[in-house]
């Protein structure tokens, strides 16, 4: 059986009640907590920062899935490191210095990821692949909630699988943007490893029932 994650990102969540939203999504079977943190530079919105992701931490055990949509990052990496993230993920894009960002996140303890805007090609990490623990490839234009699914994302995981088993990489695929019930199998058979789902799981009527559906679908 394949061993599928399901991360619920919480931008999409009512941010009044955050804490009480990750304890139901950690109830519900969440595997990850998908943090999406936005300078209003790199993309156009604002989110997350170290101090709210510090007052979660105590609220569940599941690993902060942190994706840093932020240009630089590299100076604040230890800062995320430090309020309790697991997986740190920068942007291809937006570090000028990808290997050494991926080397300090991993010298911190932690997972490295690295992300993909939709037109970014899966060759540019070809050469950084041997300090990434994660790929994060955006299938929607990074930025905002809700967006529609690209469907060229599918070829891009598939290309992506074969440069993984091409370095011998043990990396992980991750998919971040227009997730549901119905792509996420044709996704898996792709070759990922990681759903980001929020509006879908959050927006449902019952997130308890979304994630337990896409669990049944994945796995």
């Amino acid at each position: 059986m394949l061993d599928i994650k399901i991360a619920p990102s919480i931008l999409a969540s009512d941010f009044a009640k955050l804490g009480e939203e990750v304890r139901a999504i950690d109830k519900a079977g969440a595997d990850y907590i998908h943090i999406d943190v936005m300078d209003g530079h790199f993309v156009p919105n604002l989110s997350f920062g170290t101090v709210v992701m510090k007052s979660l931490r105590s609220h569940t055990d599941k690993l902060f899935d942190v994706h840093l949509m932020i240009d630089p990052a590299q100076p604040y990496l230890e800062e995320y490191a430090v309020a309790g993230a697991d997986i740190i993920t920068v942007h291809v894009e937006a570090d000028k210095h990808l290997s050494r960002s991926l080397q300090v996140i991993r010298n911190l303890g932690k997972k490295a990821g690295v992300s993909l805007n939709p037109s970014t090609p899966e060759n540019t990490i070809e050469y950084v692949l041997d300090n990434v623990d994660l790929i994060l490839v955006m299938s929607v234009n990074p930025g905002f909630g809700g967006q529609k699914f690209i469907k060229n994302t599918f070829a891009k995981i598939s290309e992506l699988k074969k440069l993984i088993e091409l370095k011998k990489s043990s990396a992980i695929i991750e998919i971040d943007g227009g997730v549901t019930d119905q792509n996420a199998k044709e996704l898996i058979k792709a070759g990922a490893d990681v759903l980001v789902a929020g509006s879908f799981i959050f927006k449902s009527i019952s997130p308890l029932d979304t994630i337990s559906n896409l669990k049944s679908i994945t796995n």
